[in-house]
C-alpha cells in the first residue's frame, strides 16, 4: 500500500522539479531542448521530439529531439502542409493527444521518427497550446517497446505547455526595441495576414485560430465590404489545406441551373449544348477549400445538394446516376440574416444549423475605428506601388478626415476612396480634398443644426445603413428595424431617402 503511494507521490515529485529547471532558465534557446530532456526523462522514453508552428501556421520545425540521454543537434522542417506525416497532422487539425501502445510501421507513416536499432513501438504525441489557445507545437515521445503512455498526456502537456508561454516570453523580453512594431503598421504574421490590431480584429484571429487546422466548415457574416473573402483566404492559406487549390464561387451571381453545373459539373448528353463530361467546382477544390459567397441566395433546391455534400462528402454531377466522394473544406459568407431568412421558408433550417457550427462575424468598419489609418496607410502604399510612385505623405488633416468618417460600405468603401485620393495626389501629399466622403458618413460638424435637425440626421443614417445592408429590400429593413413597412416608407419619405441612395 506504501508502495502504491509513494509511486504517485515519486512522479509528481520529479515534475515539480521539471518546472522549476524550466522556470529558472533565461535563456530562451535553452527551452526546447530542456523540455525534450525533461519529457523523456518523465515518461521514461527513449525519444522525445519537440516541434514549433512558426507565427503563420505554415512551418512546422523540429527544434529540439532528445535520443538516448543526448540531444540531437539538427534542425528539420516538415512540409507545410504535413500531408506525409499523418499522425502529427491529426494532432494539429484535431486539437488532441494521440496514444498508440502498439505503433505498427506498417500502417502507420514513421518517418519523422530517427531510425534506431529496433523499431519504435509506442507513441505519445501532444498538441501545444499558446496564451491564444492555438496550437503552436508538438510534444511527442517514444518507446521501442510496447507501453502505454496515455498516463503522461495530462503532465507532459502541462509541462509543454508551461515551456512554451516560458520561450514565448523570453524571446519577447530579449527582441530589440527597434524591432517592436509601429502603432501603425501592416498586418503582424500573427493575424495572418490581415491588417488590424482592434479589439474586435483581435477577437476573429483568436476565432481564425480556433478552426485553422480542423475541417470544419466555417460560416462568415458581416456587412459588405468588411473583409470575408479575405478571412476565408487566410484560413485556407495558413491551414493545412494550403496546398491544394482555393476556388470562389459567389452564388448570387448565376441562375440556378448555371450554379448547379458550375458546382457539381455535368456529363455529357444531360442538357443541350453538353458535349463533353466537365468537373464542377468540388472537384476543381478536392483536398482544399471551396468558398461560397452569399450563401444566402443560393436557391432551394441547390441548398439540398449542397447539404449532401456536408453529410456526406458525395457529388452527383448533372446527367449522372453516380456518386463519387470529395474532400472539401466549405467556407460560406453572407451579409444577410440567415435565421430570419430560416422562418420566411427561404432558407432550409438543416443547411443553416449545419454551417452555423462555426460562425464567425466580421465587425463593421465603424466598429473598429482604431484601424481606419492603419487600413488607409496600406491602401496608399499598394497603390502608390501600383502606379510606380513614391509613396504619398499624409497630412494631419487628411488623417482627421478619414477618422472621423462612419464608412457605410467599410473596408471595401476605404480602399476606393485612398487609391482615388493617390490618383488624384500630385504633390505628394495626401489632403482632405483628395478624399470624396458621403455626407451621409461623415460625422455632424455643423453646431448650428438644433436637436431636431441633428435627430433626423442620426436617423436618416441609421435608416440608410440598414436599407443598404438589406440591399434595398424594404420589408427586410423594416423587420431588423422592427417597424411595420408602411412606417418604414412615410420616414423615408419624410427624410428624403430615395433608391438613389440606397
Amino acid at each position: 500500500m506504501l508502495g502504491q503511494i509513494a509511486q504517485p507521490l515519486a512522479y509528481a515529485e520529479q515534475l515539480l522539479q521539471q518546472f522549476t529547471h524550466l522556470a529558472r532558465l533565461a535563456g530562451a534557446e535553452r527551452l526546447p531542448a530542456a523540455l525534450a530532456e525533461a519529457a523523456a526523462q518523465l515518461s521514461g522514453c527513449r525519444l522525445a521530439q519537440l516541434y514549433l508552428l512558426d507565427s503563420t501556421h505554415t512551418c512546422l520545425t523540429l527544434a529540439a529531439e532528445w535520443l538516448d540521454g543526448q540531444l540531437a543537434e539538427h534542425e528539420a522542417s516538415l512540409p507545410s502542409d504535413y500531408d506525409g506525416e499523418q499522425l502529427l497532422q491529426y494532432c494539429l487539425c484535431q486539437n488532441r493527444p494521440l496514444s498508440l501502445a502498439s505503433l505498427d510501421p506498417s500502417l502507420h507513416e514513421t518517418s519523422f521518427l530517427p531510425v534506431i536499432d529496433k523499431p519504435w513501438r509506442s507513441l505519445l504525441c501532444l498538441p501545444l497550446q499558446d496564451e491564444q489557445a492555438r496550437v503552436a507545437g508538438l510534444l511527442l515521445v517514444a518507446a521501442s517497446g510496447t507501453r502505454d503512455l496515455e498516463g503522461f498526456a495530462a503532465s507532459l502537456a502541462s509541462l509543454g505547455t508551461f515551456a512554451l508561454a516560458q520561450h514565448q516570453l523570453l524571446q519577447r523580453l530579449r527582441a530589440p526595441r527597434a524591432s517592436l512594431p509601429e502603432p501603425i503598421s501592416p498586418a503582424l504574421p500573427s493575424d495572418y495576414g490581415l491588417i488590424g490590431t482592434s479589439p474586435a480584429m483581435r477577437g476573429v484571429y483568436q476565432l481564425i485560430g480556433k478552426v485553422l487546422h480542423n475541417p470544419t466548415s466555417v460560416l462568415l457574416t458581416g456587412e459588405t465590404g468588411t473583409g470575408k473573402e479575405l478571412v476565408a483566404r487566410a484560413i485556407h492559406d495558413c491551414g493545412f489545406r494550403r496546398s491544394q487549390a482555393f476556388i470562389v464561387q459567389n452564388c448570387a451571381s448565376l441562375p440556378e441551373n448555371l450554379l448547379e453545373s458550375e458546382l457539381f459539373g455535368y456529363r455529357k448528353g444531360a442538357f443541350t449544348g453538353a458535349e463533353r463530361d466537365r468537373k464542377g467546382l468540388f472537384d476543381a477544390a478536392d483536398g482544399g477549400t471551396l468558398f461560397l459567397d452569399e450563401i444566402g441566395d443560393m436557391p432551394l433546391a441547390l441548398q439540398a445538394k449542397l447539404l449532401r455534400v456536408l453529410q456526406e462528402g458525395e457529388v452527383r454531377p448533372l446527367g449522372s446516376t453516380q456518386t463519387h466522394k470529395v474532400d472539401v473544406r466549405i467556407v460560406a459568407a453572407t451579409h444577410r440574416d440567415l435565421r430570419a431568412l430560416v422562418e420566411e421558408g427561404r432558407f432550409r433550417e438543416d443547411l443553416f444549423y449545419r454551417l452555423s457550427h462555426f460562425p464567425i462575424e466580421l465587425p463593421p468598419l465603424r466598429a473598429r475605428a482604431e484601424d481606419i489609418l492603419q487600413l488607409a496607410r496600406h491602401f496608399a502604399e499598394q497603390a502608390s506601388a501600383f502606379l510606380q510612385r513614391q509613396p504619398c505623405r499624409w497630412s494631419e488633416a487628411a488623417l482627421d478626415h478619414l477618422a472621423g468618417y462612419a464608412f457605410p460600405g467599410n473596408v471595401r468603401e476605404l480602399k476606393g476612396l485612398v487609391e482615388r485620393a493617390v490618383l488624384l495626389c500630385e504633390g505628394g501629399e495626401l489632403l482632405p480634398e483628395h478624399f470624396n466622403l458621403h455626407p451621409a458618413g461623415l460625422g455632424d460638424t455643423d453646431s448650428a443644426m438644433n436637436l431636431r435637425e441633428r435627430m433626423e440626421q442620426v436617423e436618416r443614417n441609421l435608416l440608410l445603413d440598414c436599407l443598404r445592408k438589406n440591399r434595398g429590400n424594404q420589408s427586410q429593413a423594416a423587420r431588423e428595424l422592427g417597424l411595420p413597412r408602411r412606417t418604414l416608407l412615410y420616414r423615408m419619405s419624410r427624410l428624403q431617402i430615395s433608391q438613389a441612395d440606397v
